[in-house]
């Protein structure tokens, strides 16, 4: 004899509902939230304001809710932590969080639908939420240049040169074009990001500067030293154009960086 449809059907949802509910238990997404919502004239910055030494959590006073990703992994180490992982719209880069767990990025969110992915340094556990966003009066940006890195305590450097010979960099963050980078990361992993919401026709190069090291401190006799520690690192570049639109288009290139000083032209591309 068969048994009925409904109960077999309810246990099955039960059965594959609750290992997404243990993935969830350990990570806390204050913002981004999921459905439909309106910039509405709200306070978001498009221009990140820079403050040495960078911290972990990097996002100025005051940032809107919608041009923000914050929230906290729960029971992360303290020491010797590894990052987490954060996915935003398909681009995977490494996250940073504070001693308490705590992670608070400042991000431009193109129009249309988002997709906001935290996962925590083992992957255990795992937040996701969908948004469509609207306008609200801010230009998104048409043009987006993303680079993070996979070690810390390690200074990577973007560097943008557009079609009118501007170059974008951290001494120089914002251009008369429109091209800006956002805060500029000095702990390791990044992200670092460039955006325009108005490209110019013509030829753009991408470089990555090797800035430096970090530093470990070792006692000694006199109280303490710091050893420059230079790790090899490996730069993800990713360059997104049409962001939000079916003519999204998105290229990651992986390039390794091997010593303090060295630039690396990463790509040189044309828009449109």
């Amino acid at each position: 004899m068969k048994l009925p449809a409904p109960p077999v059907l309810l246990f099955l949802c039960g059965m594959f509902s609750l290992p997404m509910a243990l993935a969830d238990s350990g990570i806390q997404l204050d913002t981004p939230k999921g459905g439909w919502r309106t910039r509405a004239m709200d306070g978001e910055q498009y221009i990140q304001e820079v403050n040495y030494p960078a911290s972990s959590v990097n996002t100025p006073q005051g940032q809107a809710d919608t041009a923000r990703i914050r929230g906290q992994i729960k029971g992360a180490p303290k020491v010797n932590k590894e990052p987490g992982k954060l996915i935003v719209n398909g681009v995977s880069m490494p996250l940073k969080f504070d001693e308490q767990g705590s992670f608070d990025r400042p991000y431009a969110f193109p129009n249309g639908s988002n997709s906001v992915e935290v996962r925590s340094p083992d992957g255990q556990q795992r937040k996701r939420v969908q948004f469509l966003n609207t306008g609200g009066g801010v230009t998104p940006p048409k043009l987006r240049v993303l680079l993070s890195w996979d070690s810390d305590n390690t200074d990577l450097d973007l560097h943008l040169v557009t079609p009118d010979g501007a170059h974008i960099w951290y001494g120089d963050r914002v251009a008369p074009n429109g091209a800006t980078l956002d805060v500029d990361v000095t702990t390791g992993y990044g992200p670092e990001i460039f955006s325009m919401p108005a490209p110019l026709k013509g030829q753009y190069l991408v470089y990555v500067n090797y800035y430096g090291g970090g530093y470990r401190s070792d006692d000694d006799e006199d109280g303490g030293q710091e050893n420059a520690v230079q790790p090899l690192t490996t730069a993800q570049v990713t360059v997104i154009t049409e962001e939000g639109t079916p003519d999204e288009k998105s290229e990651t290139f992986v390039v390794p960086m091997r010593a303090p000083g060295e630039l690396t032209l990463v790509r040189s591309f044309s828009y449109p």
